[in-house]
């Protein structure tokens, strides 16, 4: 499996709990609908690790990946195991996508491996830390006691956020690794992530109606422009 790292924007407000405990999973003021994303978005998913710049991808995957590299990637995502968050703008447009990753070797530890990705031009909007803040409820109801990430050091927003979530963070060289301790699943945080999953749902499916009813307009238009062009012609 690749190593997943994260080019993250700034805008985070991830809680963080004592030294040492378990960090409380606190929900942002602002919503924004994050629904967990299955198989048939794998191309959307690779579209989205494609667009990102040769920078983005070093810091994702800790060299500057090649477009064959990123189809290997999204291709080896295992649905049936693992766990994809996106985010769609008002288009259907998935403009940031989060991986949870259940590696056997990891799971036998209690750990799941957090990774993200945020297109250039929504940079700012605080959607890194909503990812992180949506996966790790998600680890929590699973029974995950560790969120582990992997990250190049220069890449201080991603640990930035790790640290403001509680992580301990341990350098190596030109690389970090940050762990987090997870509180025990409860009722608050299956309702919370219940909730949310409702809410990115209903929200996709207002986003998809509208980006019908535009195309639907749109074509009227089209149509409309044709009668008109063909009775000038036939008036003249």
């Amino acid at each position: 499996m690749d190593r997943i790292n994260t080019p993250l924007d700034s805008g985070a407000d991830v809680s963080a709990g004592p030294t040492g405990a378990p960090a409380p999973v606190r929900r942002h003021a602002a919503l924004v609908p994050i629904r967990e994303i299955g198989p048939r978005y794998r191309e959307r998913i690779a579209q989205h690790m494609l667009s990102l710049d040769e920078r983005d991808r070093y810091l994702r995957f800790g060299y500057a990946a090649n477009d064959a590299q990123i189809r290997r990637y999204v291709d080896g995502i295992d649905f049936g195991r693992d766990d994809v968050f996106g985010i769609f703008n008002r288009k259907l447009e998935l403009i940031a996508v989060a991986h949870l990753a259940y590696p056997p070797d990891m799971v036998r530890g209690g750990f799941a491996e957090f990774g993200v990705s945020v297109a250039k031009h929504t940079r700012g909007r605080g959607y890194g830390a909503r990812l992180f803040e949506r996966a790790a409820i998600h680890a929590v109801n699973c029974g995950v006691k560790t969120l582990y990430i992997h990250a190049l050091t220069e890449n201080t927003a991603m640990l930035r956020i790790a640290r403001k979530a509680g992580a301990h963070v341990e350098r190596e060289g030109s690389e970090s690794e940050a762990h987090l301790a997870l509180p025990v699943a409860s009722l608050r945080t299956r309702l919370s992530e219940l909730l949310t999953e409702r809410v990115a749902r209903m929200d996709h499916w207002l986003k998809r109606e509208a980006v019908l009813a535009r195309s639907a307009l749109a074509l009227a238009q089209e149509i409309r422009d044709g009668v008109r062009e063909r009775r000038h012609k036939s008036g003249s």
